[in-house]
């Protein structure tokens, strides 16, 4: 029986693409300098799934937990994966289901300081060159009505 430490074990991670089409403009966080990874660099709302969670139940934990916000799971659509062959925590890779909401209640801020520098809504055009390669394509993508799947390090 494989063990959490099993480099064969695939990390599975839920994103949000957070769009304000009134000012077409996306949410963004800027992990911090304790951050696991990509310190300083801008990402969209994501994190691992729980042990028995669904896909989409750890996307709208996720995005509660690190921007206040809150997404009903029937609004999330899906708009991008990204397949990696490994991750800082996934030494076995990862599966990264990026869905887009352009629905929610409560007001974007910082809910994880320690783990973010900051949030910030990002023109759809105009993500920062120094955001985490998955996020600028994961944006783009969705901006040009593609549905992709990315495949990183393989």
């Amino acid at each position: 029986m494989p063990t959490p430490t099993d480099r064969s074990l695939s990390l599975l991670v839920a994103a949000v693409l957070l769009h304000d089409r009134a000012t077409d403009r996306v949410l963004l966080l800027q992990r911090g300098p304790r951050a696991k990874f990509a310190q300083g660099r801008w990402d969209l709302p994501v994190g691992k799934c729980e042990p028995g969670e669904a896909v989409t139940d750890a996307a709208v934990r996720e995005l509660l937990e690190e921007t206040g916000v809150r997404v009903d799971p029937a609004d999330l659509r899906l708009a991008h994966v990204v397949h990696g062959a490994r991750g800082v925590e996934a030494p076995g890779g990862y599966l990264t289901v990026v869905f887009a909401a352009d629905r929610w209640t409560g007001e974007p801020h910082n809910a994880e300081p320690q783990k973010h520098a900051r949030v910030a809504w990002v023109p759809l055009d105009a993500v920062p060159a120094d955001a985490v390669a998955p996020t600028a394509e994961a944006v783009a993508g969705y901006r040009a009505g593609r549905q992709e799947v990315l495949l990183t390090g393989w």
